[in-house]
This record gives structure tokens, C-alpha cells and sequence, in this order.
């Protein structure tokens, strides 16, 4: 094995702030660690900026816009496909016989090309991407974006079949993973967690005064979780209740705003964030949709106390035994009085520790891919 590997990208992973996009940064950070030099491929939108912090990470970055016209959503292949399609992202993959890692169902425009048919690929899975975007439908009460989502699902239900071009498909759920199995029998899935942004457990025992949800809550999944917490379950508590995250909406600082019990920490800095999510006696997480992996979940388990979810939460995950579930507004709110109540003691931090490594550490899985590239290679 030459040790390059080509990485497609649907955003530039840095920083690594929301959802997938995590996944794909410490994965890259920890390939560079052992070894792996890596030419990226990344899409820009959303204002994110080219990143001097990737740059030292690879051997090559390069940089391709998005199409974001109206055109790109009438082609027969979903928008988040389309969108990423580049002919100079083929001319660069063509000029070498390196391996080439797809993130993501949107970054797969290239996966099935004629002309990389001999090529090593390996798909990259966050989310069984129909699923994710007909929750989405069903989540919001915007026309044009339900429009929008349920014509998404069905395009990517369809496209979804060209990951059978990969060698591989690395996934970060055993649901998800059950899921392929059946509908590409003859293919090689292996479950692999999400990398993260934890290298230890960094939890700190003792209690605290108040429960925390974060998130990213500009991502209607989050706003809608966020809202259901504020009506059905902090406003029926007695402690102090903090939501957490980038870009709240105005339907949600309203919403907040009718309880004097619930505070709103809006955009915090990375340093501000951890220093909440290592404070708080007890974390609540919850969601409506049962696809990928939830990194939040993942980082709290890194470095919070008491972590109450819903069974949606943990699909897949095999971390069952290091949360307290509880899947109506009544059972939440039992937890949460129960839990506020117990310090978070040195053996329970050692059971966390026990229940997360090596499964979880980013080392073990960077180790597990460079096995993996090296296997197929030969």
C-alpha cells in the first residue's frame, strides 16, 4: 500500500460543528496520525471558509462549489447529489490509482463512473439518507420544504443502489447496517463507528444544579426536539433547564421565553460548550428519527454525567446500558427528578470508560480503516 487515499467530501470539515461533518474531520485527523496521506475533495457552502487547520492534515486539498442553481433540483438525480457533480473532481481522481472514500450518499455523484470502475472505493454511510429526508417531511409544516423532502426521499431511495460500485460500505449503526445487508446481500457492509471529538473520557464526577439539551438548532430535527423538551418536560421540572446551540430560531427563543425555568445559551464557543456539557447533572436527549448515529450522543457519553434518551436515540448504537431510557414526557420527567439527586460518582465514570473503549476510540477505528485500505490494496 502507497498510504494515499483520495476522501470526497460533501463540506469542508472544518470546523467540525455539526452532524456528518464531525464524522469526517476526526477521521481524517486521525488517519494523518497514523500515517495516511490524504488528497480531499470538499464542497463549499454555507459561507464555511478554505481551512488552514485541514490543510495541515492532508497532502492535498482542493476546493469545488456547489451548484446551487434551480436547474440542479429538475435533474432525475437527488439535489444533494447533482449538486456536488464536478468534472474536475474526475480529472483529478483519473490522474491516479488511489483508493477513493466516499462521505456520504451526497457525495457519490462519481461512485458508479465508468471510469473508475477498477478503482478501490469505499461508501462512507451517516444516514440512511431516504429515511433521513422523509422524517423530514414529516417533521416540518413548510410546504415548499416538505415538497422539497419528499421528492429528496424518493430520488435518493432510487440512487441509493450505485453503493453497490463500492468494495466496501462502512456504516455507523448495526441498524443501518442490518438495513443494507438485506437490500445488497452480495455486498461487504461492516459497521463502524462515527469518529468524534473525544480521545478520552473527560467526564468529572459530582453534581451540579441544572439539565442540559444541546444541539445544532438550526437543524429542524433539534428545534422540534428542543420545542417538545420546553412544553412537556423543563416546564414540568422544578430545576433549572438550559437549551444549547448554534442559530435558534425566533418560533424557539418564543418558546423558551414562556418558562422562567429555561435558559437559552445561544451559539456558545467550543470552550463554552464543554465547560456546559461537563457542568450539567443531567443531560436529556431525545429525537424522532431512529437513522445514523447521534455524534451529540457520543460526545456526552465522552464527557457528561447523567444521560437520559429515547429509544430513537440509541437505534443501533449498543449503548443502551450506559443511558436511562425513557420514551414519554412522564418517564423523562421521573429521570430527571431521580438523577438531579445523584452525584455522578468515580464508578460510574469507570462503567462509562468500560462501555466506550475501544469500541468507540477513534484510534482503534483509524487503525481498523488503514487495515482495511492495506487489505484491499494488495
Amino acid at each position: 500500500m502507497n498510504n494515499f487515499l483520495h476522501i470526497i467530501s460533501f463540506d469542508i470539515p472544518y470546523p467540525p460543528n455539526y452532524g456528518g461533518i464531525i464524522d469526517v474531520f476526526y477521521k481524517i485527523k486521525s488517519l494523518h496520525k497514523n500515517g495516511i496521506k490524504i488528497i480531499l475533495h470538499c464542497f463549499k457552502y454555507n459561507d464555511r471558509q478554505e481551512s488552514e487547520e485541514i490543510e495541515k492534515l492532508c497532502d492535498k486539498v482542493y476546493y469545488y462549489n456547489r451548484n446551487t442553481s434551480l436547474a440542479a433540483h429538475f435533474s432525475y438525480l437527488p439535489y444533494t447529489v447533482f449538486s456536488r457533480k464536478s468534472k474536475l473532481l474526475l480529472k483529478r481522481l483519473q490522474e491516479d490509482e488511489h483508493p477513493i472514500l466516499f462521505e456520504g450518499l451526497m457525495s457519490c455523484y462519481l461512485i458508479n463512473h465508468k471510469s473508475l470502475k477498477n478503482r478501490i472505493k469505499i461508501y462512507r454511510e451517516s444516514n440512511i439518507e431516504h429515511d433521513y429526508y422523509y422524517e423530514l417531511f414529516k417533521g416540518t409544516n413548510n410546504l415548499k420544504k416538505k415538497l422539497f423532502y419528499i421528492i429528496e426521499s424518493i430520488k435518493l431511495k432510487y440512487f441509493e443502489k450505485n453503493i453497490q460500485a463500492a468494495a466496501l460500505s462502512l456504516v455507523v449503526s448495526t441498524n443501518d447496517q442490518k438495513q443494507l445487508e438485506e437490500r445488497y446481500p452480495n455486498k461487504r457492509i461492516e459497521f463502524m463507528p462515527s469518529f468524534h471529538a473525544n480521545d478520552e473520557v473527560s467526564i468529572i464526577p459530582g453534581q451540579s444544579d441544572y439539565i442540559l439539551y444541546h444541539g445544532n438548532l438550526s437543524v429542524a430535527e433539534n428545534e422540534n426536539a428542543a420545542i417538545y423538551l420546553c412544553n412537556h418536560v423543563f416546564s414540568k421540572l422544578e430545576y433549572k433547564c438550559i437549551i444549547s446551540g448554534l442559530k435558534p430560531s425566533q418560533k424557539l427563543i418564543k418558546v423558551i421565553s414562556n418558562f422562567n425555568n429555561i435558559k437559552l445559551i445561544a451559539n456558545p464557543n467550543k470552550a463554552e460548550m464543554e465547560k456546559l456539557m461537563q457542568e450539567a447533572q443531567v443531560h436529556i436527549l431525545v429525537t424522532e428519527q431512529c437513522t445514523g448515529l447521534k455524534l451529540k450522543l457520543l460526545n456526552t457519553l465522552f464527557s457528561g454525567r447523567h444521560i437520559v434518551v429515547n429509544s430513537n436515540m440509541l437505534a443501533g448504537s449498543g449503548l443502551d446500558n450506559l443511558c436511562n431510557i425513557a420514551d414519554t414526557p412522564e418517564a423523562q420527567i421521573t429521570q430527571c427528578n431521580t438523577l438531579m439527586h445523584e452525584p455522578f460518582s468515580t464508578y460510574l465514570i469507570e462503567k462509562r470508560k468500560s462501555g466506550l473503549l475501544p469500541l468507540y476510540s477513534n484510534s482503534y477505528h483509524a487503525v481498523q480503516l488503514k487495515d482495511i485500505l492495506s487489505s484491499l490494496t494488495k
